[in-house]
């Protein structure tokens, strides 16, 4: 299937000279398969075909993309369905090979590492370098937003519309050393009909000059044809309106999230030519548009994993700051109404906090209120001269204050002084004898 494909005989040519034949020194023969330009034969449209030249041309160009990959470089590759945008496009810049895709599986989603493992394969030797790549495919998607936005795209067309007139100058010049060089062999024509057939040496020496003119003629207007074919790219006022549109839907269409992988490759190869990463204190990479133009991205270095799982700065500074007011658990619940972010990207709970207050080694709330001065559930029973589960319960008829330090109703209290509440200190021997815990409504009348 794959040689009717590439056979110009499936559009509609003849083609002779295809395939070479060489002996080889042990005698054996050896078919060569030659470039289209050392064929013998190729005239297009001699027979009826399937399919269009022009469609023959576009698909053997598809093919050889596509099997790029089985080349000694492998450039490109066909566009998978990964997630790594930059396949097939990157450049190793320690040894110049290309890099390859290996991917993990990270929090449920593939995650793209670009790696230089040819020497590693072929001669046993350690990987020359391997670089996270998210954070790169990241950093180009935007580069590439940026490059195609309409105002960009309007002074390219500015620019485009400059260099078209003098492409048009330069024509003009061309076109007339054309006709010179058409005068000087028509002149040279001239003068050798003229001649008289006798004077041989005559002859032969205008004859001579003759071919010469004409030689010069024809590289004079093959040369003219040559660059007016590539100069030959006029855009229109439709076109230009159709690029603007393009450039001002690509933003759009690359953010949206059902934009499939494989589709924001192919967009990317209709821009890039390829990209140079190098890997040292920081990741360095040599972008290369179609067209020539370039430029260079510095990124820090990726992450490790065990990095990124960390609890960022602030974060930790706010947990120390609620500690002086709040429990873990108070804390956990502020901090996810705040949306600040985990180490493990989950919603913040009490032992989560409990956690970060121990390896970062903050000062628990309990050591905090007692540098306070705050007293214990004993210590505020002996000032006031009744028993803890006295102290508790005044502590919830607000008769006294405590402050929480566990999630469990744990309080330290402040220190009794001239606010302590004497009536209930006059009945404290009475609520004994009834009850440890109760206070009797007829006692608290006295």
């Amino acid at each position: 299937m794959v040689r009717i494909l590439h056979n110009p005989r499936y559009a509609g040519a003849f083609v002779y000279g295809r395939t070479h034949t060489r002996r080889t020194v042990d005698g054996r023969t050896r078919v060569i398969r030659a470039p289209r330009d050392q064929w013998d034969t190729l005239i297009p449209g001699a027979h009826a075909g399937y399919l269009s030249w022009e469609e023959y041309e576009q698909n053997q160009k598809r093919l050889h993309e596509s099997a790029q990959v089985i080349g000694a470089d492998r450039r490109r590759g066909a566009p998978r369905e990964g997630p790594a945008l930059l396949q097939g496009l990157v450049v190793c810049g320690r040894c110049g090979n290309r890099m390859t895709v290996r991917y993990h599986s990270r929090q449920g989603g593939l995650c793209p590492e670009y790696i230089c493992q040819r020497e590693g394969i072929e001669q046993a030797e350690p990987v020359c370098q391997r670089i996270h790549g998210a954070a790169i495919d990241e950093a180009i998607g935007e580069l590439l937003v940026e490059a195609l936005n309409p105002l960009a795209i309007e002074v390219s067309l500015a620019v485009q519309r400059e260099l078209q007139s003098r492409i048009e100058e330069a024509d003009r010049l061309r076109h007339k050393q054309v006709e010179r060089a058409q005068y000087e062999a028509d002149l040279a024509q001239r003068r050798y009909m003229r001649v008289d057939p006798e004077n041989r040496l005559v002859a032969d020496s205008l004859e001579a000059d003759w071919n010469h003119k004409l030689r010069a003629l024809t590289e004079a207007n093959e040369d003219y044809r040559r660059r007016r074919e590539q100069d030959a790219r006029i855009l229109t006022d439709e076109q230009r309106a159709v690029i603007v549109s393009l450039a001002s839907n690509f933003p759009r269409l690359w953010r949206d999230p059902a934009t499939p992988d494989r589709e924001r490759k192919r967009m990317m190869r209709l821009l890039l030519e390829d990209v140079t990463l190098n890997r040292d204190q920081q990741v360095t990479a040599h972008i290369r548009f179609k067209g020539g133009a370039h430029r260079t991205l510095r990124l820090p270095l990726p992450l490790k994993s065990w990095q990124r799982w960390i609890t960022p700065v602030a974060v930790i500074e706010e947990i120390d700051a609620l500690l002086n007011h709040h429990t873990v658990l108070q804390i956990a619940n502020i901090l996810n109404e705040h949306g600040a972010p985990s180490g493990t990207g989950r919603p913040f709970n009490a032992k989560m906090v409990a956690r970060l207050q121990r390896n970062y080694c903050l000062k628990p709330r309990y050591d905090r209120l007692r540098e306070a001065g705050l007293l214990t559930l004993q210590e505020m029973a002996d000032a006031l001269h009744v028993t803890p589960t006295s102290v508790k319960i005044w502590n919830r008829r607000g008769l006294i204050r405590g402050h929480a330090y566990s999630d469990k109703n744990e309080c330290l209290y402040d220190p009794p002084g001239n606010n302590a509440p004497r009536k209930a200190m006059g009945v404290k021997l009475s609520c004994r004898r009834r009850h440890p815990d109760v206070v009797s409504d007829r006692r608290e009348e006295v």
